[in-house]
């Protein structure tokens, strides 16, 4: 079970964003079998509420025995022609997610894009 839950946690992007615009994101910690977890970020337009984003990637996660917790929120501000992600904000219902630790996230799926993040601002 537990080689089950390493092969499905490394199956599970660290990031999936829209491609751009300005939306709202979940920074989540997915669970396998036994210890194991790994904080990923999700982010999307489509989504009304950061508990949206949070719903359907535990949906998703649950089908190949994954669960996963909401540590928390914010936005992105996506401008490709620019090569810029600029993240803040916070999420009514789950908080302000830890923005250093998605700003990592990002820097290594968009090694040549200039990220950065802010405390401030809704």
């Amino acid at each position: 079970a537990a080689a089950m839950a390493v092969e499905a946690l490394s199956r599970v992007p660290d990031v999936q964003i829209d491609g751009d615009g300005v939306f709202k994101y979940v920074l989540l910690r997915v669970r396998g079998a036994g210890a194991l977890a790994k904080d990923v970020v999700r982010g999307h337009g489509w989504a009304e509420y950061h508990a949206d984003l949070f719903e359907r990637t535990a949906e998703e996660l649950a089908r190949h025995g994954l669960s996963c917790e909401c540590l928390g929120g914010g936005r992105l501000s996506h401008r490709p022609e620019e090569r810029k992600i600029h993240v803040y904000g916070y999420s009514v219902g789950f908080g302000k997610a830890d923005h250093a630790v998605t700003t990592e996230k990002l820097k290594a799926e968009y090694p040549d894009y200039e990220i950065t993040w802010a405390d401030e601002g809704y």
